[in-house]
């Protein structure tokens, strides 16, 4: 962002931490400009953004996609940072702010043109929720631990295509938008529901009102399967769960088991697949890994190369 002060004078705190996929920001200021042009988009890293901004104090002006809005506190709005974007801060702000890649809200280019250049305000359901809620999660985001931070991640953005899903109901239809946060909705289902050996399509289908045939027909569109998946981030917790410490007691099929693997013997055969080992090498290679400072002062397993298989 390019930003002018009053005077070229001014202070000012951020405070970052990563959750997940997401970063989220605490900004602190006196009155500012900013604004973020096609020169300073064209810099970029390639890698596009949506910042959900959250005013807990003060108010922001923001300008984009031909919109002019006024954010007041308790109020949120979308910033697409692909785009050319004007924020005004005519007085002593905080903002808390959620960071995320566009392509995880899932919406497309037109449906995030209609979300930015507007707010978001308690005086809807979903806003209600979200405000006190987005707000809590930046100032603990630094607390959590590794694999608490990942779930609450993938549930804040569920929660953010729900809305934009909400909000865009009665806009011209972009069918494609809506099913891509159907999509969201239903990773999010599957992931609080990993353990359960009875996850089947039919039980996914079911509890999203949809047909089996249809939930087949949106993972086709994202060159997926739904077995694929589930079985995907099952893989996924095991081989975390095997590298803690708190496994090294546990038999392999405990834990393939604990994630929903009914078979032991299968669970093996797609593990050494999907990671080029084994179970047993792989917790014997994470048990003995050396311990690194990691950068947050703690300690935590140095990283190995991934295998070729899961490269």
């Amino acid at each position: 962002m390019d930003i002018a002060v009053p005077d070229e004078a001014c202070s000012g705190t951020i405070r970052t931490s990563p959750l997940g996929r997401l970063r989220l920001a605490t900004a602190d200021g006196g009155p500012l400009r900013a604004w973020r042009s096609p020169r300073l988009i064209a810099q970029g890293d390639g890698e596009e953004h949506v910042v959900v901004s959250l005013v807990t104090r003060g108010v922001v002006g923001i300008e984009q996609d031909g919109r002019e809005v006024r954010v007041l506190p308790g109020e949120f709005a979308f910033c697409d940072m692909a785009r050319p974007l004007r924020m005004e801060f005519p007085e002593p702000y905080r903002t808390k702010s959620l960071v995320l890649p566009r392509r995880l809200l899932g919406v497309g280019e037109d449906a995030l043109r209609r979300l930015t250049g507007t707010s978001t305000g308690p005086d809807t359901v979903l806003g209600s929720l979200l405000s006190p809620f987005l707000s809590r999660l930046v100032d603990t985001a630094a607390r959590c631990p590794p694999q608490t931070g990942d779930a609450l991640a993938r549930h804040v953005v569920d929660l953010l295509g729900v809305l934009a899903e909400e909000r865009l109901r009665g806009a011209p239809g972009d069918p494609e938008s809506a099913a891509r946060v159907l999509v969201l909705r239903i990773k999010a289902f599957v992931d609080r529901r990993l353990a359960d050996p009875d996850l089947t399509p039919e039980a996914i289908a079911r509890a999203h009102h949809i047909s089996v045939r249809y939930l087949h027909r949106l993972f086709q569109s994202e060159d997926d399967t739904v077995g694929r998946w589930i079985q995907r981030r099952r893989l996924q917790e095991c081989r975390r769960e095997l590298a803690g410490r708190g496994a090294a007691g546990r038999t392999i099929a405990a834990v393939a088991h604990q994630w929903g693997f009914v078979s032991a013997a299968h669970f093996s055969r797609v593990f050494r697949a999907a990671y080029g080992m084994s179970p047993a090498q792989w917790r014997e290679t994470a048990v003995r890994a050396p311990l690194v400072l990691s950068a947050r002062g703690g300690r935590s397993p140095a990283r190995h190369p991934a295998p070729a298989a899961a490269r």
